[in-house]
């Protein structure tokens, strides 16, 4: 019957998607093509209406095994990728976003403008409005890649400028490009979302031209404005342009506070506790604890030994003043119970012995504060020090011999 054809039918086409799904995943890249040929021929019979439709199925499957099959070609899939432009307008500039990106991967730059060019002239009556955001998507890799040309004809001009040459011509082609890319590059980042690479490019056009207030908006807007996601890089951006222009340490201290916030294990927490160090104010220099503290909690720190200098500096001379020794309990009561078999093993104590003497140092000057000369890690560490001889081992050891009683206030 008509109904149990359909039956066979959709089971047949089920099953040959799983296979080519079992393929993909075991990387036959060989044996799922030819299951994917066999799909595509099943399709001319198909006439079920479902929430993927067949041509997207066979466009994201497709791109995926010639992207990785070993005897695929970029002719071919630049063919493979015309093809599916031409089955559904719905989807046409994803498709070309999506050969733009094949196309950059493989260096061909110059094809991959031409692409874009393309697709931005693309239109299709209703579709051009529903498709706006990938049109600007399309407008923006192009500013991105008058960006590329822009900064290519830079380097030109400051290479000649060394023999005292100027290329009238290139400076003009430069000058063209800056506008082409500013133009969209601007475009885009005042849409809401993660626009990284657009905004420094855009910033870059911006402060080689002179325009630092321009920039300084642009950045204060991505970081700031609340309709924008929670973005590290966008606090990461306005601190290093903020650095550049020499501004306030109070400036650069409030951009780091709230990377601080977003992103406590940050490699630019090493900065912030410097600045905070440094600062004359109670309230930062406790914060600057925090800052340490916080940011070796996690396991990418752990072997990091400017992290570990800092915090050995800033626990010594609080030991030392006995002043503020309610700051490092407070940081430590927290972390008492999970810090010593995370950092302060012995097993890890013979480790950074043999990899890096330097960290070993910090780390037992740390934990000998912290737990006091009876732990694992500092004794350790402080008898091979002495027994090679090394003066500054013996100084710590003495250093937390006699202030072991403050030592032991701190760890309780």
């Amino acid at each position: 019957s008509s109904h149990e054809h359909k039956l066979n039918f959709r089971k047949s086409k089920e099953a040959c998607l799983s296979y080519i799904q079992d393929a993909l995943l075991q990387k036959q890249w060989k044996r799922a093509a030819e299951f994917l040929t066999c799909y595509v021929e099943s399709l001319e019979k198909d006439y079920s209406r479902e929430h993927v439709s067949p041509s997207e199925m066979i466009w994201r499957i497709g791109t995926e095994i010639l992207w990785h099959h070993s005897q695929s070609s970029m002719k071919e899939f630049n063919c493979f990728m015309e093809q599916m432009k031409t089955l559904g307008v719905k989807r046409y500039l994803k498709v070309c976003l999506e050969h733009v990106f094949h196309l950059l991967c493989n260096g061909q730059i110059d094809e991959a403008y031409q692409n874009l060019s393309l697709a931005e002239s693309w239109r299709f009556g209703e579709q051009t409005a529903i498709q706006d955001k990938e049109m600007k998507l399309i407008q923006a890799y192009r500013g991105l890649l008058d960006y590329y040309s822009w900064s290519k004809k830079k380097n030109i001009l400051l290479e000649h400028g060394e023999d005292g040459f100027s290329d009238l011509a290139v400076e003009q082609e430069m000058h063209g490009y800056f506008r082409k890319a500013a133009v969209n590059l601007k475009e885009i980042i005042k849409i809401p979302g993660v626009w990284d690479l657009f905004v420094k490019c855009y910033v870059d056009l911006l402060e080689f031209y002179g325009d630092h207030n321009e920039a300084r908006q642009v950045l204060n807007e991505y970081a700031y404005n609340s309709k924008f996601p929670a973005n590290p890089n966008a606090h990461v951006y306005l601190y290093q342009f903020l650095k550049r222009q020499g501004e306030s340490k109070k400036s650069l201290i409030s951009a780091l506070k709230i990377l601080h916030d977003i992103v406590p294990s940050h490699e630019l927490m090493i900065d912030f506790n410097t600045m905070l160090q440094k600062s004359k104010k109670r309230k930062k220099r406790r914060l600057g604890l925090e800052v340490i503290f916080a940011a070796l909690d996690y396991a990418g720190w752990k072997e990091n030994a400017k992290a570990w200098s800092c915090l050995a500096r800033q626990v010594k001379q609080i030991v030392i003043s006995e002043k503020h020794l309610d700051w490092i309990k407070q940081e430590w009561n927290p972390r008492k119970d999970w810090w010593p078999a995370f950092h302060f093993s012995r097993y890890l104590a013979k480790r950074n012995w043999q990899e890096n003497k330097s960290l070993s140092y910090e780390k037992a000057l740390v934990a000998g504060i912290l737990l006091g000369k009876d732990c694992k890690y500092f004794k350790y560490v402080s008898h091979q020090g002495c027994k090679a001889q090394l003066k500054r081992f013996r100084v710590l050891k003495k250093f937390v011999n006699r202030h072991n009683p403050v030592c032991l206030r701190i760890s309780g």
